[in-house]
């Protein structure tokens, strides 16, 4: 009994040995070593503060829109912050990293803390209620401008998917509006007719179940709705 309980308890000392080992390693090894910041340099929040001390004084609007936009970055980051916590919780459960760059990551949510506290409070100051908007405003900024920028890397890449389809023949309806001539006594002339020609975007369209003809002409009888003729 005496012989197993021997080698077992080495082992047990030489394992915690080895974890103080490591956690003191890593602790003297994050003291001589500096972490650059979480973020970069907060640009917007510079410009809202150097507009603040402009003499003579910038106009309201302008500094409104700065705000704006300090706001909006701010919200980048909180959306930043939110997916990077998740990864670093589960690296740091692993003991992929340490201690340091969990300390780095809390120490930018604290600031981001404080920036948003700051960013409300001058908010309060232009309008009162405002505060409570604002970051509303800029997280539809943000998801705007990140629809704006899928529908632009979309339209970029059409005619690279228009080479690779052997896509020849789009479909684009054409409009043409047609003034009718005067009337024979003299009076204005009567409404325009508006001509769509959409024979191309008929012919990609399924066939009715119903036998209807291939052009028809409509004319409302109010005076002043158009008259729309389909070719």
């Amino acid at each position: 009994m005496a012989s197993v309980l021997v080698p077992a308890a080495y082992l047990a000392a030489l394992v915690i040995a080895f974890l103080i080992f490591g956690r003191i390693y890593r602790k003297r090894l994050a003291a001589s070593r500096k972490l650059e910041p979480w973020f970069p340099a907060h640009h917007e929040r510079d410009v809202y503060v150097s507009l603040l001390q402009c003499d003579p004084p910038a106009h309201d609007g302008l500094i409104k829109a700065a705000l704006v936009r300090r706001a909006v970055a701010d919200v980048h980051r909180i959306f930043r912050l939110r997916e990077d916590k998740v990864a670093l919780s589960n690296l740091l459960q692993r003991g992929s990293i340490g201690d340091d760059l969990w300390t780095s990551f809390l120490a930018a949510e604290k600031e981001l803390e404080a920036e948003i506290l700051e960013v409300v409070t001058e908010a309060e100051t232009f309008k009162q209620g405002w505060g409570n908007l604002i970051f509303q405003t800029a997280a539809e900024i943000v998801q705007n401008e990140k629809l704006r920028e899928g529908m632009n890397k979309v339209f970029h890449s059409r005619p690279q998917l228009e080479a690779k389809y052997n896509v020849t023949k789009r479909i684009v309806p054409t409009i043409t509006i047609n003034s009718p001539p005067p009337n024979a006594n003299g009076a204005a002339p009567g409404t325009p007719t508006t001509t769509v020609s959409s024979k191309t975007l008929q012919q990609s369209l399924p066939t009715p179940s119903t036998s209807t003809k291939a052009e028809s002409t409509i004319v409302s009888p109010p005076p002043a709705a158009p008259a729309v003729s389909v070719r």
